[in-house]
């Protein structure tokens, strides 16, 4: 349903989304409107991480509508992330920008730890994922071997990294969907793209590009958060009735856990 603001601005939703998002229009003008997401986006537009933030504004049932430029782009391919340097480059930049981190303190940014992510995993977990013998190996393992990294060391992390959130305008990318955005060990981030996208024997120098030693106790810490990100995609894909995708992820956790 389509509706317009005190400003002249007309907001109509984006079919086949999941209703927080929209298009607004005034005269020849585009925006891109997401509704209720996180403050961050000021700051992280500055950044250069995300699209330019345009205006905010409230409306008469509280909600908030946060507007961005609009951009017309693409969405990267899975098969483009292992080759593009600009994906580690935004990573990179997200992970170790002090006012990013000073922002999210101020909000109140929420913690993420290996356990706090199992427990989550474990609480929303469908019967027919549960009962899947090797998914049931895969969740044993990740419960014996949970990494520590000192929370001191936590960074901001998006926590969603997946192929569908890079978006490529004009050769410039950016980072898109900030909902999940926390405090977490960069390896959450990092393991996603390694874990999904990247195969095993390319991860030591993907990580000399980013700017980690491939060591073991690194190279296990990102094996872990690549094993629990294919975890919760497959309950996500599994929710959704997305079962095709669902094969294919799984596919790719037996890679990994075979260590091929």
């Amino acid at each position: 349903m389509e509706f317009q603001l005190d400003s002249d601005w007309r907001v109509q939703p984006i079919k086949g989304d999941t209703g927080k998002t929209y298009i607004g229009y005034r005269d020849e003008d585009r925006v891109f409107i997401k509704r209720n997401t996180t403050p961050m986006l000021a700051a992280l537009s500055r950044e250069g991480i995300a699209p330019k933030l345009v205006w905010i504004k409230r409306t008469g049932n509280g909600d908030t509508l946060t507007a961005q430029e609009w951009l017309d782009g693409r969405i990267l391919e899975p098969e483009e992330i292992p080759r593009r340097n600009d994906v580690v480059d935004v990573l990179y930049h997200l992970h170790h920008s002090p006012s990013l981190k000073v922002m999210l303190k101020k909000m109140g940014g929420r913690q993420v730890s290996p356990q706090q992510l199992l427990a989550d995993y474990e609480a929303n977990l469908p019967t027919m994922i549960e009962q899947n013998g090797f998914i049931e190996l895969v969740y044993d393992y990740l419960k014996k071997n949970i990494p520590t990294y000192a929370k001191k060391n936590y960074t901001v992390v998006h926590g969603d990294v997946n192929h569908r959130n890079w978006l490529v305008c004009s050769n410039y990318l950016y980072l898109v969907d900030w909902d999940s955005v926390m405090f977490a060990d960069p390896a959450l981030d990092i393991g996603t793209i390694l874990g999904n996208y990247v195969p095993l024997s390319s991860w030591s120098k993907w990580l000399v590009r980013y700017g980690i030693r491939p060591t073991d106790e690194n190279m296990e810490r990102i094996y872990w958060y690549g094993l629990m990100s294919l975890l919760l995609e497959i309950a996500r894909q599994y929710k959704r009735k997305e079962y095709h995708h669902m094969n294919q992820s799984i596919l790719q956790l037996k890679r990994i856990f075979a260590g091929s």
